[in-house]
Order: structure tokens, then C-alpha cells, then sequence
């Protein structure tokens, strides 16, 4: 049997999916939820979800794509489901550390404070194209509290629109362009002295 219709078997046979798309799926949603067991369930949710619409799919993009496409919503879903408030006061709590250190009470930089942004230099340019980058990147962005982590990766690694994002989490468009800011300085605070600067 040739690799394309070894291949053609797996788009459309479900019985497959789990061996070809598991540990893609399970590794996308690990990296949104930062939780193995949420993602196994969210993983399995998925495959019973297109086993339920299989019969609806209609192949203009492949199983592999169909498949991530109803994880995302999968994880959209859960992050409609948890509660705002706590979700808030996670984010509160987020800003008033973070705040404290890089802020004056002016609202002005913290010069004193070494930890605030620096040029980068060509140097520590240099090294972002290495794959050990992505390593680092993601362990800071683990770092992130949840709701933070997941607005940063639907908009800077999933591609969603702002709109979209304000909508699928019921959050205001200025809410959306301060978590992202939050999240951007956070994330290249810890890249600085976790990677950038070793």
C-alpha cells in the first residue's frame, strides 16, 4: 500500500485519529490549559465530538486541521465555563505584582528596578531562531496566570481576531489590549533573565 493511501485510510477512518492526531492534539492542548489532565479530557472530548460529526465533515481541509479546529472550541468552551470572578481577581492580582515592581506610584517606569525592559541586543537577537527559544518561551508563558496565558495564545499563536477574542471571553476590547500588554512585558521579563541574558 502506497504512504498516500496509507494516509487517505487514516483522514477517514476514526478509528485512527487517536494514533495519527493524539500527541498533536494533546501537546496543542497542554500548551493552552498548562494542565495534563484537563488536556487528556479536552483531547478526548474532541475525538467523541468529531466522532459525533463525522459524518458532516467535508474534507476541504484536512482531519488533522478539522480535528484542532474543535479542540480550540473545545477550549474555548472551558474557559467560558470557569468563573469570571476568580478568573478577574487572578488577573487583579496579576497586575497589582507586577505593578508594584516595574511602576512608580506615578505611573511612570521603575529605573531603579533592573527587571524593566532593555534593548536587546544583536546578540540576544540572534539567539530567538534557535529552537531552544521556544523552549524557554514556553515555560514563561506557563508562568502566566490562566486567563492571561490563554488571551496572549489565542491572539499571538492561534491567530484569533480581537473581536473574536473580546466575544468567545466576554471581555472588553480595552480589557483585551491591557492583558495582552500585561502579558507581552511578563513574558519578555522572564525570556531576559531566564535565556536572553545566559
Amino acid at each position: 500500500m502506497s504512504d498516500a493511501s496509507s494516509e487517505s485510510n487514516t483522514d477517514t477512518n476514526p478509528s485512527s485519529w487517536v494514533d495519527a492526531y493524539g500527541d498533536a492534539l494533546y501537546r496543542f492542548a497542554l500548551f493552552r490549559v498548562n494542565n495534563a489532565a484537563l488536556a487528556e479530557d479536552l483531547v478526548q472530548d474532541t475525538f467523541l465530538a468529531a466522532m459525533k460529526a463525522k459524518d458532516r465533515f467535508s474534507g476541504r481541509a484536512s482531519v488533522k486541521t478539522w480535528l484542532t479546529g474543535i479542540l480550540k472550541n473545545k477550549i474555548i468552551d472551558h474557559y467560558r465555563k470557569k468563573d469570571r470572578m476568580r478568573s478577574m481577581s487572578e488577573i487583579a492580582n496579576f497586575y497589582e505584582r507586577e505593578e508594584a515592581d516595574l511602576f512608580s506610584e506615578d505611573g511612570h517606569w521603575n529605573y531603579d528596578n533592573p527587571s524593566i525592559p532593555q534593548e536587546w541586543s544583536p546578540a540576544q537577537v540572534d539567539k530567538l531562531d534557535r529552537s531552544e527559544f521556544m523552549e524557554h518561551f514556553y515555560r514563561c508563558a506557563d508562568k502566566l496566570p490562566e486567563k492571561i496565558r490563554q488571551v496572549f495564545i489565542m491572539r499571538e499563536v492561534d491567530g484569533f481576531s480581537s473581536p473574536e477574542i473580546c466575544e468567545q471571553l466576554d471581555i472588553t476590547p480595552q480589557n483585551l489590549w491591557t492583558i495582552l500588554h500585561r502579558a507581552r512585558m511578563a513574558l519578555r521579563g522572564c525570556l531576559e533573565q531566564n535565556y536572553l541574558n545566559n
